[in-house]
């Protein structure tokens, strides 16, 4: 076989299969996360471009983060009732219009209202963006369809952060201009590229919420990447205040660290997501979170930035296990009329996790490094326990999902 059909059956092996109206919504979710630069930068922007204060900061975020909390539900609704479309058009235009209002507020209550609108708005696409997938993949191929928007959210991201740095030099308000650009971009492809495929308006009142909170299955999803999230959420808060005030390392160390994780991703994930798309998704999903339960454990015991980077490895591998199974058994538990409000409680968890992450984590960072770390470790061992418990029931209403 020559080089040229060797690189092609590779590709196709990798990216080849899935629905056309998929890639529409994969490029749009690139475009948006390539132009993702506000909110890693809103502490740095709010206290050197607004004069605001660490603590005003912290009040400024927590409002940004009731509204997050907020939004999950909110959205799974308007994805069942209004549509898939819609809702996430929507979501990206109302994002766009609210990070304008952001970069030109001075004062501090039109910041905070902006902030707040922006907690609501700005991650209002993914009830939606989740049900899209549900609705174009096929069940057999949906964990390498979510593995591949993780990695294309990663893919963004790096090159994001790498051209957010460089453009607030030049100032801010270049941030938001591209971060509301890129908005109404991943609007547009979605409006232009991505069919309607929410059931008959008939359908779309049936069950509620109500019926979610009934689903004991769905609720005890919800805990397990409640745990995965508080996991996680430690590597944007309490990580880089243990990395450089605790072990000594520098910013730059320890950026240069982390940035092993989206290199890691952006090369492994599009080469193994094939192969983890056929294992049985509770025990697989189970295991990455074991693995990055041992990842953040091992942070216990790092004195520099190689130790580090070991670590960061370890967890890296468990959260790419993990990436395409979340959303495919989110979707295997949902009906069809109901996968916009069963992917809002997934986000909600999410959302719940940045809240009590930090809290969680200074707490226990206070008692000691090793005490912050093994219990985030265990952590993870907790929600894989949780999630064996509850293979034998998703298995079966995946069986009957495919069915």
């Amino acid at each position: 076989m020559s080089t040229a059909l060797a690189e092609k059956s590779f590709l196709g092996s990798k990216f080849g299969g899935l629905p056309k109206p998929f890639w529409g919504l994969w490029s749009g979710t690139l475009v948006n996360r390539l132009g993702t630069m506000v909110m890693p930068f809103t502490g740095v922007y709010l206290t050197q471009a607004r004069g605001l204060s660490v603590a005003v900061v912290g009040l400024v975020m927590a409002v940004f983060g009731v509204g997050s909390l907020i939004s999950q539900l909110v959205a799974g609704v308007l994805t069942d009732r209004i549509g898939r479309r819609a809702t996430l058009s929507g979501g990206m235009l109302a994002t766009a219009a609210t990070m304008m209002w952001l970069g030109y507020s001075t004062s501090l209550p039109s910041i905070l209202a902006a902030m707040f609108t922006l907690g609501l708005v700005i991650d209002a696409y993914r009830p939606a963006s989740n049900a899209l997938v549900a609705d174009l993949v096929s069940p057999a191929e949906r964990p390498r369809a979510y593995g591949l928007l993780f990695w294309a959210i990663n893919l963004g991201y790096a090159v994001g952060m790498t051209t957010g740095g460089w453009l607030a030099g030049l100032g801010f308000v270049w941030l938001f201009w591209v971060n509301a650009a890129t908005s109404v971009a991943f609007a547009v492809l979605v409006w232009r590229a991505v069919p309607e495929t929410a059931p008959p308006p008939a359908e779309r009142g049936a069950g509620g919420f109500g019926t979610v909170l009934r689903d004991k299955v769905m609720i005890g999803f919800t805990l397990v990447i409640l745990g995965d999230g508080i996991m996680y959420s430690q590597t944007m808060t309490m990580l880089p205040v243990a990395m450089t005030k605790v072990v000594g390392l520098s910013p730059g160390e320890f950026g240069l660290a982390m940035a092993l994780n989206g290199v890691l991703i952006v090369i492994v994930q599009p080469l193994v997501s094939n192969w983890l798309g056929r294992l049985d998704a509770p025990i697989t999903l189970a295991a990455g979170l074991v693995v990055m339960g041992v990842g953040f454990a091992l942070t216990a015991i790092v004195t520099d930035i190689v130790m580090l980077g070991v670590s960061i490895a370890v967890w890296t591998a468990g959260e790419i296990i993990t990436a395409g199974f979340i959303g495919s058994i989110v979707a295997a538990l949902a009906p069809a009329h109901l996968r916009g409000r069963y992917s809002g409680l997934y986000g909600l968890a999410w959302s719940a996790s940045a809240v009590l992450a930090p809290l969680l984590g200074s707490a226990l960072l206070g008692v000691s490094q090793v005490a912050l770390w093994l219990s985030i470790g265990g952590v993870g061992v907790v929600a894989a326990a949780g999630m064996i418990a509850l293979g034998p029931a998703v298995r079966r209403r995946s069986a009957a999902a495919a069915g």
